[in-house]
């Protein structure tokens, strides 16, 4: 065998094991926005399943806010079929109405001390309060992921890689402005 034969074969060898090494890559990048995306899921069906507890709670001392409670739980039913759907733009927007119900909810138990008082409510409260955190911060981790992924498919050489093999881009799960503009706290409590 040849010099220039020898240093093709090593040549293809190096060129091949490269490729492994971006497919690889890019198959864990994608399998991490699949996994912050189930860490997510997790705690929205958590959420998903305490929510009728905490209306149902509410709904013994607060008659007069009807409205309020039906929001909340129409908000839990958008959120849960857009997850069901894997649709993040409609789940952004469905979070954003749900934390505003949420908002407008807990604001209103302040006008009901019996309420407040219920070790119930303040136990769903709490659980439902932590829920949001975890969500919030594994929402940012699912869209560091996301970035991620999206930016490596898109660099060279491993965009010729995700092309050839389908790696598609994520969307990001982002909230709508009314969630990120400050609280009027008068139209809460007026």
């Amino acid at each position: 065998m040849s010099l220039s034969a020898v240093v093709v074969l090593v040549v293809l060898f190096l060129a091949a094991a490269y490729a492994v090494i971006l497919y690889n890559g890019l198959v864990r990048l994608k399998h991490g926005v699949g996994k912050a995306w189930a860490n997510i899921d997790v705690l929205l069906r958590q959420r998903h399943e305490e929510l009728p507890k905490l209306v149902e709670t509410c709904k013994q001392y607060m008659q007069h806010e009807r409205s309020t409670l039906e929001q909340v739980i129409s908000a839990r039913n958008a959120v849960s079929d857009a997850r069901q759907q894997g649709d993040i733009s409609a789940l952004g927007q469905a979070e954003t109405g749900l934390r505003a119900g949420l908002g407008r909810l807990f604001a209103l138990a302040e006008n009901y001390p019996e309420l407040r008082a219920n070790e119930s409510f303040r136990h769903l409260q709490q659980r439902i309060s932590g829920l949001e955190s975890g969500i919030a911060d594994r929402r940012e981790l699912y869209n560091e992921s996301v970035n991620l992924n999206n930016v490596r498919i898109e660099q060279f050489p491993d965009v010729l890689l995700a092309r050839a093999f389908g790696f598609g881009s994520a969307e990001l799960l982002q909230f709508s402005e009314t969630e990120k503009a400050d609280v009027d706290l008068k139209t809460l409590f007026g």
